[in-house]
């Protein structure tokens, strides 16, 4: 097939890389504007666009998609059909409609779960044991359209929003790859979505980290996974910011407490981490940072710096 692709971020690559070494001609990546990074504000290329490039693909980066011009541009290259997945705009019916294929979405859930913008977060922190790749028509609505095929993919218990990310990367990948062939072959009955059973996965905000130890430790602990490796669970230590990157839901046992500690109370410290009191069990934290220093265990923390129960961690 003739391909337009539409996509920004890593989570695209993947599926930009499957589709050209299937044979398909990608005759245009439509992606992101440039960004400026760093301090020295150097223009940095949008992981699609480097990719693209690397095919010899040609690219486009319009500010507004749904702009006239922008959408004329689209129809000089013939596609027979659209990919789109993390592309970062809401697409208008000129597009939608525009190849005879319309336009096909690779959307990190299974469909009609976690409609939106961060599915695969919120999968690790609500405590999914499985989720999956779904391909969809795209419609006018959010995420609404017809199903196309789906690819389940379970979770580890250690699961971090990272890791799940490549991993339904790859399984996308290959299944934007079956689904072009299935309709292709006309092989495929799209599926109405039904009403969503999760809340819409809203866009992450750093906010969404600052950890509230009221909360119960399991909680708390999906919290840290999920929003590893962005943007990070975090409290207050001591009047400065603690990344946490890993802990673990402990039993009360385990650990001796402190009469009626409050929550985000230590309650014990041991060489290779310490115990926090949540609003229900303990959560012991095994990696952190604090500013100005990398990721290291909390062993390598607790030879350098001195915390003691009693000590007490808070939202920022």
């Amino acid at each position: 097939m003739k391909i337009i692709f539409m996509g920004t971020p890593d989570f695209s690559v993947g599926t930009l890389n499957a589709l050209v070494d299937a044979g398909h001609e990608v005759v245009l990546a439509v992606t992101q504007p440039d960004k400026p990074k760093g301090r020295g504000g150097k223009m940095q290329l949008t992981p699609v666009k480097e990719a693209a490039l690397a095919h010899g693909i040609p690219v486009f980066q319009p500010k507004k998609i749904r702009d006239s011009e922008c959408i004329e541009e689209l129809r000089k290259y013939g596609a027979d059909i659209i990919v789109v997945i993390a592309f970062g705009q809401i697409l208008p019916k000129e597009i939608l409609e525009m190849t005879p294929f319309g336009c096909v979405n690779v959307h990190a859930s299974l469909l009609p779960k976690y409609r939106g913008s961060a599915p695969i977060q919120w999968a690790v922190i609500n405590g999914e044991k499985v989720s999956g790749v779904t391909t969809m028509q795209m419609d006018e609505g959010i995420d609404t359209g017809d199903m196309l095929l789906k690819t389940e993919v379970r979770l580890d218990e250690d699961e971090t929003g990272e890791s799940l990310h490549d991993k339904l990367a790859a399984a996308g990948a290959k299944l934007c790859v079956r689904t072009l062939e299935g309709l292709k072959e006309g092989a495929i009955n799209p599926q109405k979505q039904g009403e969503s059973p999760t809340e819409y996965a809203r866009m992450l905000d750093k906010s969404l980290g600052n950890i509230d130890w009221e909360q119960p430790a399991v909680s708390i602990e999906r919290l840290v996974r999920g929003l590893n490796s962005w943007p990070s669970a975090y409290t207050d230590w001591d009047g400065k910011v603690m990344k946490l990157w890993e802990a673990k839901v402990c039993k009360e046992e385990k650990a001796p407490i402190i009469k009626e500690p409050a929550p985000g109370t230590v309650v014990k410290v041991e060489k290779d981490g310490f115990y926090v009191q949540t609003g229900d069990g303990l959560l012991k934290i095994m990696k952190l940072q604090i500013p100005g220093k990398k990721k290291m265990d909390a062993a390598d923390f607790l030879r350098g710096y001195q915390i003691s129960a009693g000590d007490v961690l808070k939202k920022v």
